[in-house]
């Protein structure tokens, strides 16, 4: 269980930061950055948990729980398509997490992340590996980006239905895999990752 040993060590303002979205074919990188100003209730705490390791329910039970808790200062942001085929998926996620960190509103002493690689950061920061399952801060900010991307590919599923983001996130199942080879690539899919570059390679080879 996530604890707040790290954050309550410090002292000072410390937020907790975490990206949802790496592995998609599709949609952008989103993170989340989420800075408590007291040690949490323990009926928010028990909420609270690597976002991959909570149902769907109960995702959405702690991100309303942290949207409704005055104490709790969030900051969400993502790294587009385009940012992504840009600077590659490590450093377009780093991106969102910087700036979702500015988003915040107030500048931490101390930034949480986690992995094993911080982003450019106006404030020291120190990275977790297997933060979101160590960190209240990060599991929080794990929630915050999960939920926020998952909403956000719903969306994107209505305005180009067949490829079921609505219910794969854009991850590459065989449903989506499937429907690229039906439907074909639209300007939100990863065009430099492996299964959608390939199919474009497909798509343009001579018979």
């Amino acid at each position: 269980m996530p604890h707040y040993r790290r954050e309550a060590r410090h002292g000072g303002r410390v937020a907790g930061v975490d990206e949802v979205g790496r592995g998609p074919l599709a949609g952008p990188v989103v993170a989340a950055a989420v800075m408590f100003a007291r040690r949490p209730s323990r009926r928010l705490a028990v909420l609270l948990d690597d976002s991959k390791k909570l149902t769907a329910e109960a995702r959405e039970a702690a991100h309303q729980a942290l949207l409704a808790c005055p104490d709790v200062r969030i900051g969400v942001s993502a790294a587009s398509v385009r940012e992504i085929a840009r600077l590659n998926i490590l450093h377009a996620s780093l991106l969102a997490m910087s700036r979702a960190v500015t988003r915040l509103g107030v500048q931490p002493d101390l930034v949480l992340v986690d992995g094993n690689r911080c982003p450019a950061l106006p404030c020291a920061g120190e990275a977790v590996i297997g933060g979101d399952a160590e960190c209240l801060s990060i599991a929080a900010a794990s929630i915050v980006a999960k939920v926020t991307r998952d909403r956000l590919m719903v969306r994107l599923g209505r305005r180009c239905p067949g490829y079921g983001w609505e219910r794969n996130a854009g991850y590459g199942t065989l449903h989506h895999r499937t429907a690229l080879g039906l439907l074909g690539i639209t300007r939100h899919h990863r065009q430099a990752f492996g299964a959608v570059r390939q199919l474009g390679l497909d798509l343009v080879m001579p018979a």
